[in-house]
This record gives C-alpha cells, sequence and structure tokens, in this order.
C-alpha cells in the first residue's frame, strides 16, 4: 500500500513537472531543457566536462563546459546547481559558439596616424602606463577615469579598486552596473542599511503569488520564470505581470495589469493605504521592527552637468504616513494610472492576506527610472507593513542584469562612492581598505567623484583626459550617447579599451587590448542571490588575449606601484580573493573560502559556520541577527527597517504635440544587452538579426506603418530609423514604442534621455517622449 502510494504521488510529481517543463517549452523558446541540450552531444563523446557560472545575466545559472582536445565544443546546465537545476536558456547553451568568431581580437591594436597597428602586448601596455603617468603628471589624478563592469570578475573589480582609489589615489572608477542596478543598492541602503537581497531562489519554492513588477522574466531571467511556471504546475502558485506593455511574461501569467508609465509610483502607495484602510497591517512586527522616514521632494532629474544632491531624510511617525497616504486612494490614482480600482485593490489584498505567501520580482523596470530609489522603497513598505520579508516565500527582491553585477560591483566596490567594504566618505572604511592594501589613508580620497553618466559628461567637457574602458560597451548603451561618441574621438582623451571583440566603443580607442573570455581565465562571479561562484581555467586564450585583472597589475607595476601588486601569474586569482576576503570576514558579510567553492556550484553570503545564510535578517536563519527578537534589521543603527514616505512625481519628459509616443527600451531573449556577444553566434544572430520597433495596432493604423516597414523614431536628442513590429513578440500600450538596444547598426541610445534618479544616478530607460514618422 505505502509502495503504491509513493509511486502514485512520485507520478502526479513527475506529471505536474512535465506539464510545466512543456508549457514553459512551447511558450518560451528561449528556455532550454537538460535533455534537449544534451540531444547535440555525441553518445561516444569523450569530454572533459569543468564546471562554472553561466557568461551572461544575474541569474547565475551553473554550466558543464565540455573541453576536448584543449577546446570548449560543449556545453549543458549544472544539474547539481541549485540555481538552474540544469536548466538553460538559449544564450546560456549556445555560449561558448562565440569564442572562435574570426573578428576575435587576439592582438593589442595601438591607433597610429589614424590606422590600427598590431602591437605586441607588452609594448601596448607599456604605451597605457605612460599615458596614465602623463595625464596624471600634467593635469593631476582625478584627470584619469576607469570604467569597468557587472561582467568584470570579483578579482578584476578589486583590482581595479585597489588600482585606482588605493594606489593612484582617485575615485574616478565607476561601473556598467550604474547603468543597471545602482537603484537597487541605494534602495537597500535607505531601507535596510545594507546592500542586496534578503531571500534567495528557494522562495520561488514556497510562495504562493509571484509579482513582477515592470520585469519580463520570461525572456530577461527566462530560467528562473521557467522555476516559477514549475510551482504554478505543481502548487498552483499565482503569477500577476504588472508593466507597461504585454510580453511573453504577461501571456504566461495568471493576471496582467497594465500602468502608465512613472506611475507605479502611485500605485505603490495606493497598495499601502489600502492595506492601512483594511486593517491588514502586520502591527506587531511594523512596531517592533520598522520606522518612518521621509526625504526631499522635487529632487530634480540630473539633466545638468554636474548635477549635485543630498537627500535630508527625517523621522516621522505612522499617523504621519497615513495621512500623506489619503493622496493615494485607489480611485484618485486610478484617473492618472490606468489600472482600475479593481486591480489596486486585488493587488493590495494579495499582499494583505496573513494566509498567502508573496515574493515581489523586478529588474530595470524599476531600477531604469528617474525615481528609482523611491520604487524601490515603496515596494519594501508594502512587505514591511504586511511583515512579509526574510521568510522562505515571503520578500521583496530585486534581480540583476549581469553575471557580477553583485558580486564585482555591489560587493566589490567599483562605484565612485563604494570600497570593497563600506565607502569612501567613512573614516573607518577608509582605514580598513588602507590596512589591507597596505597604503597611507590619506591616498583613498574621501569624496566621490564621477558616477557613469557624469564620468562620460565629464570626458566630453574634456575633464578627463585618460579614460580605460573594460569588459563594456557604453558606446551603444550609455543613455544619449549621440553627445559621447565625437568626445571620445576627440584627441584630448587617451581611450584604452579591453574586449574580447570590436565594437563600436573599440573603434574610438586609441589602444584596444585583447582580453581573455570566462571560461579562458579563472575567477569568480556574484548573482542576485548573493551567491559566489569560482571557477577555473578551462581552455587557453587564443594569440596574446590576456585576463583583464593581470592586465591591471602589469600597468600598475609599470607606473611604479609593484609592491601593492605582488601576485602570480599563475594563482593571482586565488591570492586576490583571500585578500579580498579579509574585508567581508564576521556573521553580516562573511564569504566561504576557495576549498568551499571548489567542490560546490556556489555559496550564499553571509557564509558562517560553514554554511550559507539564505534568508537574512531573520533570527531563525541569520547568525548576524543579535537583538533577541525574531527579526533584527542589523544595517540600521536601530536594527529597524524604514518605511518610507515617497511621493509620485511625473517624468522629466511626457509626451506632448510635437513628441507623442513614450519610448521605452529593453531587451530580447536571444540577444543580451549590446549583443557583442550572442549577435556572433549564429543560432542565436539567425534568430533575431536585427532591433525592431513595437507598435500598437492602433497607432500603427493611424500612422499608415505596415509591419516591417522601416520608420523613424525621433527625439529631442538624436534619431534612429528601424523596421515596425506589430502584433509580434510584444505589445505596448497604445501612445508607446518599445525597442530592444542590442543592434550596433539601430542606435536607439542616441535617443533616450540622460536622466538620472538623483539618488543612485541610474539613468531612465524607460520613458522618453519622441515622435514616429515613415522613413
Amino acid at each position: 500500500m505505502y509502495d503504491s502510494l509513493t509511486n502514485r504521488r512520485n507520478f502526479i510529481k513527475k506529471m505536474a513537472m512535465l506539464s510545466a517543463i512543456t508549457a514553459a517549452a512551447s511558450m518560451f523558446p528561449g528556455i532550454v531543457f537538460a535533455s534537449e541540450q544534451e540531444k547535440g552531444i555525441p553518445d561516444n563523446a569523450n569530454l572533459d566536462w569543468k564546471k562554472g557560472p553561466c557568461r551572461f545575466c544575474g541569474v547565475g545559472c551553473g554550466i558543464l563546459v565540455g573541453t576536448e582536445n584543449g577546446k570548449a565544443v560543449a556545453v549543458k546546465g549544472d544539474p547539481n546547481s541549485s540555481v538552474n537545476k540544469g536548466l538553460l536558456c538559449v544564450k546560456g547553451y549556445h555560449q561558448i559558439m562565440c569564442i572562435q568568431s574570426k573578428d576575435r581580437l587576439k592582438t593589442a591594436l595601438v591607433k597610429k596616424n589614424g590606422n590600427y597597428v598590431e602591437t605586441p602586448l607588452n609594448e601596448a601596455l607599456d604605451l597605457v602606463a605612460s599615458k596614465m603617468k602623463e595625464s596624471i603628471a600634467q593635469n593631476g589624478k582625478d584627470s584619469v577615469a576607469m570604467y569597468t563592469s557587472g561582467q568584470s570578475t570579483i578579482p578584476e573589480g578589486y583590482i581595479a579598486s585597489k588600482f585606482m582609489k588605493g594606489a593612484i589615489g582617485t575615485n574616478n572608477l565607476d561601473c556598467n552596473a550604474r547603468l543597471c542596478m545602482a537603484s537597487a543598492v541605494t534602495g537597500f541602503l535607505t531601507s535596510f542599511g545594507a546592500d542586496e537581497p534578503m531571500g534567495c531562489y528557494e522562495d520561488i519554492d514556497h510562495a504562493d503569488y509571484f509579482v513582477t513588477w515592470g520585469n519580463n522574466m520570461a525572456e530577461m531571467h527566462p530560467v528562473l520564470f521557467s522555476r516559477m511556471l514549475e510551482q504554478k504546475a505543481k502548487r498552483g502558485a499565482k503569477i500577476i505581470d504588472f508593466a507597461t506593455r504585454t510580453t511573453r511574461s504577461s501571456t504566461a501569467s495568471d493576471k496582467s495589469i497594465l500602468f502608465e508609465p512613472q506611475t507605479d509610483l502611485a500605485v505603490a502607495n495606493a497598495i499601502c493605504y489600502e492595506i492601512i484602510q483594511n486593517g491588514w497591517v502586520n502591527k506587531s512586527f511594523v512596531e517592533k521592527h520598522c520606522s518612518f522616514s521621509k526625504g526631499l521632494t522635487h529632487i530634480g532629474y540630473g539633466l545638468e552637468d554636474n548635477f549635485q544632491f543630498t537627500d535630508k531624510p527625517e523621522k516621522i511617525d505612522f499617523e504621519a504616513y497615513k495621512e500623506f497616504l489619503k493622496d493615494y486612494s485607489p480611485e484618485k490614482v486610478a484617473k492618472y494610472s490606468k489600472v482600475s480600482v479593481k486591480d489596486i485593490k486585488y493587488l493590495a489584498a494579495i499582499y494583505g492576506d496573513p494566509n498567502k505567501k508573496v515574493v515581489s520580482y523586478w529588474c530595470m523596470g524599476m531600477n531604469q527610472h528617474t525615481r528609482g530609489t523611491w520604487i524601490n522603497n515603496l515596494v519594501y513598505n508594502i512587505h514591511l507593513l504586511t511583515g512579509k520579508i526574510s521568510q522562505p516565500g515571503n520578500g521583496p527582491f530585486s534581480l540583476t542584469g549581469q553575471p557580477s553585477a553583485c558580486g564585482t560591483a555591489r560587493e566589490v566596490g567599483t562605484f565612485t562612492h563604494k570600497l570593497p567594504h563600506g565607502v569612501v566618505m567613512n573614516k573607518k572604511d577608509r582605514e580598513m581598505a588602507a590596512k589591507i592594501w597596505k597604503v597611507p589613508v590619506e591616498r583613498i580620497p574621501s569624496k566621490p567623484t564621477y558616477h557613469a553618466t557624469e564620468m562620460f559628461r565629464a570626458v566630453d567637457r574634456g575633464d578627463i583626459n585618460f579614460i580605460w574602458v573594460q569588459a563594456t560597451n557604453p558606446l551603444v548603451s550609455l543613455p544619449k550617447t549621440s553627445r559621447y561618441r565625437p568626445a571620445m574621438e576627440k584627441k584630448s582623451c587617451f581611450v584604452v579599451v579591453s574586449d574580447v571583440f570590436p565594437t563600436p566603443t573599440t573603434d574610438v580607442a586609441d589602444v584596444i587590448l585583447p582580453a581573455a573570455w570566462h571560461i579562458e581565465k579563472g575567477g569568480l562571479y556574484g548573482n542576485s542571490e548573493r551567491r559566489t561562484q569560482y571557477w577555473q581555467k578551462m581552455v587557453e586564450s587564443p594569440g596574446e588575449a590576456t585576463p583583464d585583472t593581470w592586465m591591471f597589475i602589469e600597468v600598475a607595476r609599470r607606473m611604479g606601484f609593484e609592491d601593492l601588486f605582488p601576485y602570480s601569474k599563475e594563482n593571482h586569482v586565488e591570492e586576490i580573493y583571500n585578500e579580498y576576503r579579509q574585508f567581508h570576514e564576521g556573521a553580516k558579510h562573511g564569504m566561504a573560502p576557495l576549498e568551499v567553492l571548489e567542490k560546490e556550484s556556489g555559496a550564499i553570503w553571509p557564509y558562517v559556520n560553514g554554511k550559507s545564510t539564505q534568508w537574512r535578517y531573520n533570527a531563525k536563519y541569520d547568525p548576524a541577527c543579535s537583538n533577541g527578537e525574531d527579526f533584527h534589521f542589523y544595517g540600521k543603527p536601530d536594527g529597524k527597517a524604514v518605511i518610507w514616505q515617497r511621493p509620485f512625481e511625473d517624468a522629466p519628459e511626457k509626451p506632448d504635440q510635437e513628441y507623442p509616443f513614450w519610448l521605452n527600451t529593453g531587451r530580447v531573449v536571444e540577444h543580451w544587452h549590446t549583443g557583442s556577444m550572442t549577435r556572433r553566434i549564429p543560432v542565436l544572430h539567425q534568430a533575431m538579426p536585427n532591433a525592431y520597433a513595437e507598435f500598437h495596432p492602433d497607432d500603427a493604423k493611424s500612422l499608415g506603418i505596415r509591419n516591417g516597414e522601416n520608420i523613424k523614431i525621433t527625439s529631442r536628442r538624436g534619431s534612429c530609423t528601424l523596421p515596425a513590429s506589430i502584433n509580434e513578440r510584444g505589445l505596448p500600450t497604445k501612445g508607446q514604442v518599445f525597442v530592444p538596444f542590442f543592434d550596433e547598426n539601430m542606435l536607439i541610445n542616441d535617443v533616450t534621455l540622460d536622466s538620472f534618479c538623483p539618488i543612485s544616478k541610474e539613468p531612465d530607460y524607460k520613458k522618453c517622449a519622441v515622435k514616429v514618422e515613415r522613413a
């Protein structure tokens, strides 16, 4: 009897999983399952399989790379990885196909008399070092800058920080994670006093509801979305899509709710209004574990060069917060958000039900926002008011877009204001860095300098005379790129670019350095759930392609900093990581030792007493909690999380008579970011060969635009011509145009606005005004 019941349960479980897999595979061709992956691997293949993380997005899927005769020939999902459990998306499965591209950078190139000349790497590094020294001697330390990446490894980011801040003594270091995750950072810091999510991916296995805020997970994070679909099939979990356009995620969701761009701020406040009005506040949790604050309003949009902003938080009480929310009743908010009163109440009831577990997921839709910090705060408010936080299946979760935007940008500290632990503004943090780096504390500047947008504005103004760009493609990814291209072509700024492939950014470089791809070097990444993953070198790089870490070290040594960079070429990854771990010792952020990471498919920090901490701030799971209560938000001095009073404010540029459409930009499942890697993978390029502009059918009809016909999108900054897409993959609301930004031949970021959140300094790529005409 027991055996038959067990077999029946297993049969039902397997059928539910099969149903989820079938649904996912039919609806989302971007999801590839382990059994499908292995079809292309010959039965008699004698491959050496080596583990590591995927090169692409911030999910951090575990991969196994099959090597044969010194070459990488196959990839499959790592079944031992708790992240993806053997699944991969279409990008992950095909990732190694690009590294043998014919235009792979294999030698250093130096521009001489307007032409690139192949140059021995050592000679090119000599030139880079001499140009840095020359700029510093003539114009001071802040005349040189480095712009790195959330695709950089932890050792690369660490050495960049040590080189710029500890050796040279300038904070002119920022990274492309400023363009995607900075609002998540400031949101966490202002609400909790510590960065990064308090939960983990296992929340998916426990939640009753998933609410995705402006986040097309089916294409942006397909493996995680497939795990949600599995829970939908197995347990009846529900997915609520809250967005400005209908996407593949909307199609698979139980309910799709569309809102007017920028009004997510108002809807979040309306949800809080309803929670309070209906008595759904978890009073005990709020009284013990929360405080209330408000900041400045009408804080600007960062459109001016050298824009400066400092918030002035002020403590308030619950009654003042409740009074503030009176302007955000569902009836008032529905009038301008285009979300019905019924749907606002529906969302509030989900969060307010004490018997339902809810996880909120978001990515660029909330972070790339002129009020990005605020909207992060407001979603935290919802979870704090209801006490649905830091528990399995209950919590707010900010997803990352790059493989190590957490590990390398946020944890290592490649933002201008950051150090590997803490911030440059804090004396104790500078003293810690100085001690570990063995430099005078006075060498580390106490004030941040340029964030990403302002850094390239400084290049344009001539305030920066040397810039080193590593593992990123800013002349495709920056907002308002049309401003910076001419500046970077000027002789007044010496441009160095380290990359694997030629890009529009290498096109303006004075020196191009050939970089090793991730499996051609050892390294570590940190993913969205605080998971650190380590891999060892799997194959040799072609030609003189070299790990970025080692090129940084070589240039630092040439500039006279040999004593600060005593690492060996063979073991520098391990030596650097062990040095870096000193910054994070302790129960709040301890990093797993390499011997653990060598064996396992990653470990979540804080790693304490041989165990990952999956849920922070909850005393049941987190050994750093020390207040004797069930929860301890130890990032704040009083141990309490902050519920913020944040208003709705309009976008800086809205559609008008001359520019009547909203422009929204984003990604597609086939390509990753600027496409410099995925467009060199034939199967992905063939599947999505070029960018396009999505329109609502009614708008297309009124403009006389047919599917596939070339149209011209124009803003006050520039224009872009590309084919129209009507009733194909996505469906914008009326009055909105959506364009993916992966295509370097169709530079939509020439059109976008360089406004940003004044707190996080993250640009808003989702909202500006454009006009549309037939090309």
